[in-house]
């Protein structure tokens, strides 16, 4: 018998977004790889904000690229241009992304490195999990803190930080990364259960 893991979120942010999204990727005519690489310029952007120090325009970057992550792949899907080639491109850039934006948080002081480098690597292993999951054929989009979903948290702490008190960074990153190491358990899971299952069935 297996323990179910709750759902201890009401919604993921991705359905609700893709109706604003869709609407927009229909007028655009551009190959999802240019947005692609461009989210990644714009999320060098909000590091080097805040490695200077600047929560406001490090959080409306951050927003940003939370927006243009999201276009290119819905661009992708309305205009029938995703490729095997963009999805490898889009996850590569995404963790060139985050690892730009935690460096710049890191040197801007408003997180010790160790923390920093744990909340990356949770990062990092939220979506190894997934797509070593899906490599043995399992769907892992499970999890309560998907990317967009810290990107928001990022956000938010940026702009709390610039309006009442700076540390106000420091908790969000830290729920980043209490949030990401249970994200990987709950992948983990997810996948262990699937795997057993179809153990049974053979």
């Amino acid at each position: 018998m297996y323990i179910s893991i709750p759902n201890l979120y009401p919604f993921k942010l991705r359905p609700y977004v893709k109706i604003i999204m869709d609407p927009i990727a229909e007028r655009m005519k551009i190959n999802p790889n240019i947005i692609t690489v461009a989210g990644l310029l714009v999320s060098v952007l909000a590091a080097y904000m805040f490695a200077r120090g600047d929560l406001l325009l490090g959080g409306v970057f951050i927003a940003l690229s939370g927006f243009v992550d999201m276009l290119d792949g819905a661009i992708a899907r309305k205009n029938q241009t995703n490729t095997p080639f963009g999805g490898v491109l889009d996850s590569t850039m995404d963790r060139f992304a985050d690892a730009f934006i935690f460096m710049g948080i890191i040197y801007g002081g408003f997180v010790d490195w160790f923390i920093g480098i744990l909340t990356l690597l949770a990062s990092f292993t939220v979506s190894y999990v997934r797509a070593r999951a899906e490599s043995e054929g399992i769907k892992c989009g499970v999890g309560i803190a998907e990317r967009p979903e810290r990107l928001i948290i990022l956000m938010a702490g940026a702009f709390l930080g610039y309006f009442f008190n700076p540390s106000l960074m420091y908790w969000a990153v830290v729920i980043v990364m209490v949030l990401g190491y249970l994200t990987v358990i709950q992948r983990l899971y997810h996948s262990w259960r699937e795997l057993n299952t179809r153990k049974k069935l053979l």
